[in-house]
């Protein structure tokens, strides 16, 4: 396997943070912090009220704007909703799905991660698509059965070309946001049963194309070790990326 084939994605999801105002500061001080860095791919991932300003703020850099969520139809009565359409008339390129939040506040289910995956893909945008297991589902050993089943409902009737546009993240719910991080061994042989699937359900080719990134308390300190491995292609970035210093430390460890 030739990792050098795939691209390095390092995304920081700003979650419910930063006012539009903030998110601009932040950005015109992360630009120059960046700048030439361009070893992988520097997507910031903003909250729906910030696109607009983000959008304009990081004209001319290298960083890729994200969004955190889509709704899968184009449009209708669905109050508080955001379609991919609309968010690609914005700029974006990015759009965060599947996200353990989203599943664990607001309902969110494999099968209509399958259907925002594929309205996004409609609107020509990139999505990241996130898996990950429970704590309890980890303890009784099943991390396999879960990112399995959420990764071959979340791709269903995709199709191959349509997989060179898709980035999965896997993200151990019981590693998000509290400090815990899975062994770089550890993500990377996850990571490494996701890539199986995925050449399961497409071909080999496929998989060892297919960026595969891990998010789960990924920092400064411990980010060099987690994308030296094979299977790990990049990071979805949570509280680290809402510091920048944190965020240009984890990008420089993927320039390497």
């Amino acid at each position: 396997m030739d990792k050098s084939k795939r691209k390095v994605v390092i995304a920081g999801n700003w979650k419910m943070n930063m006012t539009f105002r903030q998110g601009v500061a932040f950005i015109n001080e992360l630009k120059p912090m960046v700048q030439g860095k361009d070893g992988c791919e520097i997507v910031v991932c903003v909250p729906d009220t910030d696109i607009s300003a983000v959008s304009e703020a990081i004209k001319g850099s290298n960083i890729k704007l994200g969004a955190q969520n889509a709704h899968w139809a184009k449009s209708g009565a669905f109050t508080g909703e955001t379609s991919a359409d609309m968010l690609a008339e914005l700029g974006v390129e990015y759009v965060i799905i599947g996200h353990s939040e989203r599943r664990q506040h607001f309902g969110e289910i494999n099968r209509t991660v399958n259907m925002r995956l594929k309205a996004i893909l409609g609107a020509g945008l990139k999505p990241i698509v996130c898996v990950g297991e429970l704590e309890t589902e980890r303890e009784l050993g099943i991390t396999t059965e879960v990112v399995s089943l959420q990764t071959k409902v979340a791709l269903h009737e995709i199709t191959a070309e349509q997989m060179k546009g898709i980035i999965i993240a896997y993200e151990p719910v019981w590693a998000i946001g509290t400090g815990k991080t899975a062994t770089a061994d550890e993500a990377d042989r996850v990571n490494g049963i996701i890539r199986d699937v995925i050449a399961g359900l497409y071909n080999k080719d496929t998989a060892e194309a297919t960026t595969i990134q891990y998010g789960g308390s990924m920092n400064s300190k411990n980010a060099a070790e987690l994308l030296s491995k094979l299977n790990v292609d990049g990071g979805l970035i949570g509280g680290a990326s809402l510091k920048t210093e944190d965020f240009t430390a984890i990008i420089e460890a993927a320039q390497k």
